[in-house]
């Protein structure tokens, strides 16, 4: 069941994020067509905000039993005795025409992050980190392709959340301790601005452990504008850094010049643009088999701006629809590093805190 969720809503976003990425016409207008809400954003449609208040506001806590708390082959789940926190915000999962954002009782919406997002990229957090994991009224996905006001709008109000979420977990749950931050596409559109606006400048930068701003491009030129004191990392474990990348094969291709993107390598955790081949890979992790860990599956390398996967050594992923991106690997930017990215956040929060 889980298998077909994931394949039938992957199959529609990167049908949609083809179309946007490529500027393909026909997609384009296929995707505008179905996808495209019918009526003009407004705030006096939109659902009412998120109590943070109230658990069920929350995807994600570490006080009880969710999705981020999936331990795969070999993996155990460490939340309990964790000295630090992480606040994760989900990615896209609302692909609807009937409103610019989701209602927060939308179920498709929300099975698809508890049973993939949590499961495949939060988890990754466990070890190292309780888990913070905020719903929110999300942008639906053709906000990204948008060219009038409406998407905008909607993405302001999902960030409006987010930023709701964080200061509440800062006062409610973090409480003075370490955090990390971490995100996937649209979430971590909305941790861009999160640092711009709510962590750079203030005595926050001295909590924060890392931001992983996984799956969205990041401008390296506007980054040290306007947030200077937020470097990219450059090594696996320097604190109070920024990571990304966006994963691709060797058939991508790109419309638009990424060359100014952050793109930090994790196999080797730096941001040159030095070779790492499959063996430095310490597993990717597909959610059949009760998380079967797949070794060495993928080598990686920057090239302007996108991280570059020669070859995917596993069949793990060979359902999922890749044809339909040109080797766009966007759907597993956390999958085929998954353990690399687990050890990664593990070693830089023992650095954090002395160990």
């Amino acid at each position: 069941m889980i298998r077909m969720i994931v394949i039938g809503i992957a199959i529609v976003a990167l049908i949609l994020l083809v179309a946007w990425v490529f500027r393909d016409p026909i997609y384009f207008q296929v995707m505008a067509w179905n996808f495209k809400p019918g009526e003009s954003f407004s705030e006096e449609t939109v659902a009412q905000p998120p109590d943070y208040a109230d658990p069920a506001s929350w995807a994600a806590l570490p006080d009880r039993e969710d999705g981020a708390d999936f331990e795969p082959q070999g993996v155990t789940d460490g939340q309990a005795n964790a000295p630090l926190d992480v606040f994760f915000v989900h990615p896209t999962t609302f692909l609807s025409n009937e409103a610019w954002n989701q209602p927060l009782d939308d179920e498709q919406a929300n099975d698809f992050v508890d049973k993939f997002v949590l499961r495949a990229q939060a988890s990754v957090f466990n070890g190292c980190c309780k888990v913070y994991a905020p719903r929110y009224r999300q942008a639906t996905l053709f906000s990204f392709m948008d060219s009038g006001d409406n998407g905008a709008q909607a993405m302001d109000l999902a960030y409006s959340d987010v930023e709701a979420a964080f200061d509440y977990f800062l006062e409610n749950f973090s409480q003075g301790r370490p955090f990390v931050i971490a995100a996937h596409s649209q979430g971590s559109r909305h941790v861009e601005l999160l640092l711009k606006r709510r962590v750079t400048g203030t005595p926050l930068t001295q909590r924060l452990v890392a931001a992983y701003a996984i799956g969205f491009g990041i401008s390296k030129a506007a980054l040290a504008k306007e947030a200077p004191d937020i470097p990219v990392c450059g090594s696996a474990l320097e604190s109070g850094c920024l990571v990304t990348w966006n994963a691709v094969g060797p058939r991508a291709q790109a419309f638009e010049d990424t060359s100014d993107y952050v793109c930090v390598n994790p196999l080797t955790w730096t941001a040159d643009d030095a070779y790492a081949p499959h063996e430095g890979n310490l597993g990717a992790m597909s959610l059949e088999g009760n998380g079967a860990v797949h070794p060495q599956a993928a080598d990686a390398q920057c090239q302007d701006g996108r991280l570059m996967v020669s070859e995917i050594r596993t069949e793990a992923f060979q359902d999922l629809p890749f044809y339909l991106g040109q080797d766009n690997y966007h759907v597993l930017d956390y999958s085929l590093f998954y353990l690399n990215l687990r050890q990664n956040a593990q070693e830089r929060t023992a650095a954090f805190l002395g160990g």
